[in-house]
């Protein structure tokens, strides 16, 4: 079955299906490995919780997904390869490191892309969400959900950033991606990447200074606890892929692929409402601990002239039409 006809399944469709839900003899009785690197208790597991339920729901009880949090099945890149060697059945993790696979993926990484949640849902669930979709597949890997991780913001150990010269120097742990790389190095701090299983030993070793995250990471994974200050920066916003094995995907037959597809959506929904309610309750609650600054907007001004370079970089790469696509897109988003 083609992946993109399944991934456009009508609403009347999962209706017909809901309808001849008593064809169980082609529903089989398998289990299903799940995995991220968040904790019990994030709003990617509960994502993933949800998504287990209804699957088990949809089924009869008879497909059983069962989760692996808080990174036991390896970080993010060796989960990504055992994705494609079929190994792991499904992860979540930040979209960006798809870039490795396919360059196009850059797109979600550039700084200060999005103003809002409003403008991420209506990119990711659009064009151009299911062109990067659309490329997975020969990769060996399928999406089937965008999952919200929130916008990333800054924390350290050292001094408050309250300005552009403020990360001079600092070495702040990044996601293992060319694109954040490159963005902090532009502003003068020392990159790292790093597993984000080995961030918080880390930061408590003072092997790094800082790291930067959605306030729902920092909080559930207790980094406030070896970090003295934040500041809200929203430089990126982190969309989280939902992925398949394709070598699980093709060996599943039309009723158990409608069923995964129907699930994922749904918990899509759930999850991203989910994250979104959990920002305010985890910077409350981590303010409690730490320095909190905000950038001015004058500096925001000052970082985004920067970053010119590096946003240039990567559009050259990704592709001026991919990238002058989604400018357009959001231009007529804002007015």
């Amino acid at each position: 079955m083609d992946f993109n006809g399944i991934m456009r399944v009508s609403i009347l469709a999962l209706a017909c299906l809901a309808a001849a839900g008593n064809a169980g003899a082609e529903i089989r009785n398998q289990a299903f490995r799940w995995t991220t690197t968040n904790p019990s208790g994030h709003p990617v597991v509960k994502g993933g919780l949800k998504f287990s339920e209804l699957v088990a729901e949809k089924s009869g009880g008879k497909m059983i997904v069962k989760l692996y949090t808080g990174g036991v099945l390896g970080a993010d890149p060796l989960v990504l390869s055992s994705l494609q060697a079929g190994s792991i059945d499904f992860g979540a993790m930040n979209t960006g490191i798809l870039q490795s696979e396919v360059k196009e993926f850059a797109l979600v990484n550039l700084p200060f892309l999005f103003n809002d949640a409003k403008e991420v849902d209506a990119i990711m669930d659009g064009a151009t969400g299911k062109l990067l979709a659309g490329k997975l597949p020969a990769k060996g890997l399928i999406n089937l959900a965008y999952y919200d991780l929130g916008f990333r913001n800054l924390t350290n150990s050292k001094r408050p950033v309250r300005k552009l010269e403020d990360l001079e120097g600092l070495k702040i742990r990044v996601i293992q991606s060319p694109t954040y790389i490159d963005t902090f190095t532009a502003l003068g701090a020392t990159a790292v990447p790093m597993a984000f299983t080995e961030v918080y030993t880390a930061l408590e070793q003072k092997k790094i200074d800082g790291q930067e995250n959605p306030f729902s990471v920092i909080a559930a994974n207790k980094l406030d606890n070896v970090q003295k200050y934040l500041t809200v920066t929203r430089h990126i916003y982190n969309p989280q892929s939902f992925l398949m094995s394709k070598k699980t995907w093709d060996r599943l037959n039309k009723e158990e692929q409608d069923i995964i597809v129907a699930a994922a959506r749904e918990s899509e929904l759930y999850q991203r409402k989910v994250s979104r309610d959990a920002q305010e309750r985890s910077l409350a609650e981590i303010r409690k601990g730490m320095e909190y600054y905000e950038l001015p907007p004058e500096e925001i001004v000052r970082i985004r002239e920067r970053l010119k370079p590096v946003i240039q970089k990567y559009s050259d790469a990704i592709g001026k039409d991919v990238v002058g696509s989604v400018f357009a897109e959001l231009e007529k988003l804002r007015k």
